[in-house]
């Protein structure tokens, strides 16, 4: 049991392994939060209300004026609403038939739950056991479902809220956030994972300040530009040192996160389904069900922060088919071919890594319609029988007899303006009247809120994956809704549009995906422009970068590896020089970064010669052997390359009993000191031997003293250890 109720004081308890979260229900049946950290006794907490008791406000709302509290506003919250003397971010805004957006949602009951209820037409975590707690606005009917899940072993807390018109008359939602808590000091930083294409997830900590921070997409997917994530860390935090709280959406189209720093020194933390551009018509009788929020706390830095994530996402989201498993080694030929293939081509490829343990061979862009360059094709899922004469089952037959099996890409939300299915359906793709659409790589993007034109995807997408015994699917998205229109939807709740795009976007997952139960999918978008818990719960790996320069991956891995486990990043080994640096990096460089997630490669192996085929023996054998970190161990990094010169990541299994070190340097420069990496997450009265030195030391050894690398002569070189108890 992780959730206690004290009727006495009306306070609710969170518990995990190490974690408190409490709130209580005040005098005024308000929820008012009290605290977030680490574990405490079960004590009331409201003696820290005396700290707010006859503060001034412009408003003085009846009743709590009497007592000494002029109004909402100093009150630590879970749910913030408008009007009543709040002038903090609101968490909802509710417009009725006469135009106010006023509400005073206050207390109406509460329910334990035995089990975790799933939300309809959106992903979310497994749990059992889950808190509801149930507000209303007595005038109007307006209602809110606060829903809380807490896992046990993490300490991490999911939440959500129904908003429910229980009243009879018409609303019309102008925000819909999933969540709010407050932090008693505004003391943070906040850490977000900003980029562009082929810079994802890209560090940047600043200090939080009165008024708001915030990360935000308006692009009806999550962007490259910033992620769903953001965490608040205490001011000189660590990767070992320190208080942090992740806020991670379940969530993948436009999304806003907020830190209001407030006038009475605390520090609000909301957010959920961007209200930019949104509205949501709730007709008497109905529900609006908000996305998903993990909410995270680590006394132990950042690391503590992420290794916890790692745990609750592996445990409780990702698919547990294939989280633990071990993940195909692809080999797929987009960087060695591009369009420019045919069958035999396709053979030649296949042949060049026979043996070598490459397992999966996947035919990216171009096989479909008549695709030879990005100017046409897309949504013709047939095969072009030009460039593949007697279609996909012959290369199929070929990895049969190879002993590999067959990988396939798909853009299924894309569609060209020169492809028989847009001559025959122009109506499928996103379009305001007249307007001239916003063409990005030559193609429109389809209005999957429209459930005829989902159909004809699942249908289309569906058929080509049966009829050829595709194990692996990568799922494409190379470009940003512009035009937020749907001839679906009348004029009045067109703003209704990014999030039908998410509800249809995941409509199109649980029937594709979960039709095909042993496939794996990997999702892409134009890299990681779509790296997100709600991807991921369909997806258990993502192509993290289109961005394969083993020195831009060491920035890109590091940040990604913040917010989301290494299982999640799908890596590849690519040609050199680089196709989009240009930069030169060696064979063993390239490997053992991409090492750091799912691992594969990108490239023309039609060219491998016989020592080019032994590398790659030796780095497949390399991954096997410590794969089972990158799906279930801890990470630790041990050096960040946006601090300087080196990069570290050091991966332990649970046990504690085999760890690998993985060790970058930047730049090679004469005469320079020696780099100490010392170690992490190993058992400090264990014996370990360092197999590279050839050397048992003790755990507390590795762990104060460190290890001393010698990186061989040059710029972009690694030194990996491996190191376990002999």
């Amino acid at each position: 049991m992780a959730i206690y109720f004290d009727e006495g004081t009306k306070t609710f308890y969170l518990e995990g392994r190490d974690t408190t979260y409490a709130f209580y229900i005040n005098e005024f049946g308000y929820a008012e939060h009290l605290y977030y950290g680490r574990k405490i006794a079960r004590e009331p907490l409201t003696y820290t209300r005396g700290l707010i008791a006859g503060r001034t406000c412009a408003a003085a709302v009846p009743g709590l004026d009497d007592a000494g509290y002029s109004s909402y506003q100093y009150f630590a919250t879970e749910l913030s609403f408008f009007g009543s003397g709040d002038y903090r971010e609101p968490t909802v805004l509710a417009e009725n038939e006469c135009g106010d957006r006023l509400s005073e949602l206050l207390y109406d009951g509460y329910e334990i739950l035995a089990y975790k209820p799933k939300i309809s037409g959106m992903p979310s975590t497994r749990g059992e056991e889950t808190l509801v707690i149930h507000l209303k606005d007595k005038l109007s009917g307006f209602g809110a479902d606060l829903y809380y899940t807490v896992f046990e072993d993490t300490g991490a807390v999911a939440r959500r809220i129904i908003y429910k018109n229980e009243g009879n008359s018409a609303l019309t939602l102008r925000r819909a956030y999933s969540f709010a808590f407050s932090l008693p000091s505004q003391d943070f930083e906040l850490l977000s994972l900003h980029g562009a294409w082929g810079r994802e997830n890209q560090v940047e900590r600043y200090p939080v300040h009165f008024g708001i921070s915030s990360v935000d997409s308006k692009r009806a997917t999550s962007s490259a530009a910033i992620n769903p994530f953001m965490a608040l860390i205490s001011r000189g935090a660590t990767e070992e040192l320190g208080e942090a709280y992740g806020i991670s959406l379940v969530y993948s189209s436009s999304f806003v996160l907020k830190a209001e720093g407030t006038g009475d020194g605390q520090l609000l933390v909301t957010g959920g389904i961007n209200d930019f551009d949104f509205s949501w018509a709730l007709s008497a009788g109905e529900i609006f069900e908000t996305p998903e929020v993990l909410l995270t706390y680590s006394h132990d830095g950042i690391g503590g922060m992420s290794r916890r994530i790692h745990d609750t996402v592996r445990r409780y989201l990702v698919n547990e088919s294939f989280v633990y498993k071990a993940r195909p080694i692809v080999i797929n030929n987009w960087e060695g071919t591009y369009m420019d293939f045919d069958t035999e081509k396709l053979k030649a490829i296949i042949d060049g890594v026979r043996g070598t343990g490459i397992d999966t061979f996947v035919l990216d862009d171009g096989w479909f319609g008549k695709r030879d360059t990005d100017e046409s094709g897309l949504g013709d899922w047939v095969v072009n029988e030009k460039k593949l004469p007697g279609g996909l089952g012959v290369i199929a037959n070929y990895l049969k007899e190879a002993g590999m099996k067959f990988g396939l890409w798909f853009e299924p939300e894309m569609i060209s303006p020169d492809s028989d299915v847009y001559r025959a359906h122009p109506d499928y793709a996103i379009k305001a009247p007249g307007r001239e659409n916003c063409l990005t790589r030559h193609q429109l993007v389809m209005d999957i809120t429209r459930e005829d034109v989902r159909d004809y995807i699942v249908e289309s997408v569906n058929k080509i994956i049966d009829g050829n015994d595709i194990s692996y699917v990568k799922w494409d998205y190379n470009r940003n809704v512009t035009e937020f229109y749907s001839l679906g939807l009348p004029k009045d709740r067109q703003s209704e549009f990014a999030h039908r795009y998410a509800l249809g976007l995941y409509d199109l997952y649980e029937r594709i995906v979960k039709a095909h139960p042993d496939v794996m999918f990997e999702g892409c978008a134009g890299g990681g422009a779509r790296f997100d818990l709600g991807t991921l719960a369909y997806f258990p790996q993502i192509w993290n970068s289109d961005d394969t320069d083993a020195e831009e991956r060491t920035l890109i891995q590091y940040g990604t590896s913040i917010a989301y486990p290494l299982s999640a990043s799908s890596c590849h080994v690519s040609v050199v020089p680089n196709h989009q640096t240009a930069r030169v990096t060696d064979m063993k460089t390239r490997a053992d970064i991409a090492e750091l997630g799912a691992f594969g490669y990108e490239l023309d192996a039609s060219l491998f010669d016989d020592s080019d085929r032994a590398a790659v023996r030796e780095q497949i054998a390399e991954y096997k052997r410590c794969e089972q970190l990158v799906l279930a161990g801890d990470l630790y990094r041990l050096d960040s390359p946006y601090e300087g010169n080196f990069f570290g990541f050091m991966l332990v299994s649970k046990d504690k009993s085999f760890a690998k070190m993985t060790l970058y340097r930047r730049m090679g420069r004469p005469n320079s000191t020696v780099k100490r990496f010392v170690a992490r997450g190993l058992d400090e009265s264990k014996k370990y031997f360092v197999e590279e030195l050839g050397k048992t030391l003790s755990g507390s050894t590795l762990m104060n003293v460190g290890l001393l690398p010698e990186f061989s002569a040059g710029d972009f070189k690694t030194v990996t250890y491996h190191i376990y108890v002999k």
